[in-house]
């Protein structure tokens, strides 16, 4: 066994070792000359192209704003406006006219003597019948005026019969030729005068006693007082004196009277014995039916109106005379017509039309206006109700003009 410090390295023989290449020439540029960049003209290149971009890149910015610019010009010189379309017309359309009530018969009841009221027996809100007494007056100046009206009655009527014995018994002395044919005359005509005297007290006293009969205040058909104007120990002027008021009104009101007026363009249609309907402020939800009884056959000069009556039945008196009443009356509606609204008419000279939007055009159709409903008109013919009518449309607007229809507002949910 070897001692380690006898250990020897191995070396190879000679003649193993590898040789050494052989060095070549370095012809590669020197570090600092590859680092240097590359030359100016590249350079030039780079910034030349950058440039170029630039522009170009302007020159397409500034066409493009051009571009829209002149679109914006263009969608703006477009006019923009609101449609509506025409709404179908029933055959059978009303229109409600506003109208008055009054009682079938409304009476105010004056005293036809002087005197002061002793008693009244009816007041407001109190149903009377024909005849029944509603008040009494004391008139003592009257009641002796009668007395002495009587009594000269009595006094003519004796005259007269003393007047009758004498004519009498000249006639018989006339024809025995005792007295004259004048004695007999002025016997005759004596008679007469004192019938002519009898006969006008009588008519006094019968005055007189109407006049007496009128202390008592009698209602003069059936109905119902809806004001009482006196009370116990006023002073009661005769209905023809001065100062006179009424007493009571009376009013029968089982039927009421409806007033209302028709405008002209409807007054053709007023036919008397029609059936029409009715509504009171007081039963908004009810429909009354009345009658058409008659009208004015004439127009008022100043609102060109029609006025027209119509009796409405009133059982049980639920309607008060006085309030205001809807009168709902019938129109027959003409055939394939349409309402469009007022703010769509354009007058031309001595033709109406209205603007339709086609295709983004303007195309200006006649039209034959019809009934009037406030807000709009009936149209008949050439339209339909898938047309789009412009609204407010200029004074200066011509035939093909480029619109653009704004879209409807969405409607709030």
């Amino acid at each position: 066994m070897a001692h380690p410090g006898d250990l020897h390295p191995i070396l190879p023989r000679e003649g193993t070792f590898p040789k050494p290449a052989a060095k070549t020439p370095d012809h590669s540029p020197h570090p600092a000359a590859r680092d240097s960049g590359p030359p100016l003209a590249k350079v030039a290149l780079i910034v030349l192209g950058v440039i170029v971009v630039c522009v170009a890149a302007a020159i397409v910015s500034r066409l493009r704003a051009s571009s829209q610019l002149k679109q914006a010009t263009l969608d703006a010189a477009i006019l923009q406006v609101s449609v509506a379309h025409p709404s179908t017309v029933s055959l059978t359309d009303e229109i409600a006219l506003p109208g008055n009530t009054q009682a079938y018969v409304d009476t105010p009841i004056y005293a036809r003597t002087s005197g002061y009221l002793k008693s009244w027996s009816a007041d407001i809100g109190q149903h009377v019948k024909r005849g029944q007494l509603l008040a009494e007056i004391e008139t003592p100046e009257m009641d002796q005026q009668l007395d002495q009206a009587r009594s000269d009655l009595r006094n003519a009527q004796a005259n007269l019969e003393i007047s009758q014995l004498t004519a009498g018994r000249m006639e018989d002395l006339f024809k025995r030729k005792t007295v004259s044919a004048e004695q007999r005359d002025q016997a005759a005509s004596d008679l007469t005068a004192k019938k002519a005297l009898v006969d006008a007290g009588l008519a006094n006293v019968s005055r007189l006693e109407q006049l007496t009969a009128f202390e008592q205040v009698v209602a003069p058909y059936d109905g119902v007082i809806t004001a009482r104007s006196t009370d116990i120990g006023a002073l009661i002027q005769a209905g023809n004196a001065p100062g006179a008021k009424e007493l009571f009104h009376l009013a029968d009101n089982h039927i009421l009277r409806v007033y209302f007026l028709v405008p002209e363009a409807y007054s053709s249609m007023i036919k008397t014995g029609e059936i029409m309907s009715f509504t009171f402020d007081s039963y908004p939800d009810e429909t009354f039916k009345g009658e058409l009884v008659r009208n004015a056959s004439a127009l008022n000069q100043r609102s060109h109106t029609l006025m027209a009556e119509a009796d409405v039945e009133n059982p049980g008196g639920r309607i008060y005379p006085g309030g205001y009443a809807t009168a709902r009356l019938k129109l027959p509606g003409a055939a394939n017509a349409v309402t469009v609204p007022a703010n769509t008419l354009l007058f031309r000279g001595d033709e109406t039309c209205v603007a339709l939007v086609r295709d983004g055009r303007v195309a200006l159709v006649p039209i034959k206006i019809g009934r009037d409903h406030g807000g709009s008109f009936e149209v008949s013919g050439g339209l339909t109700p898938s047309d789009s009518i412009m609204l407010d449309p200029p004074d200066s607007l011509a035939e093909g003009t480029a619109v653009r229809v704004e879209p409807a507002p969405k409607s709030a949910e």
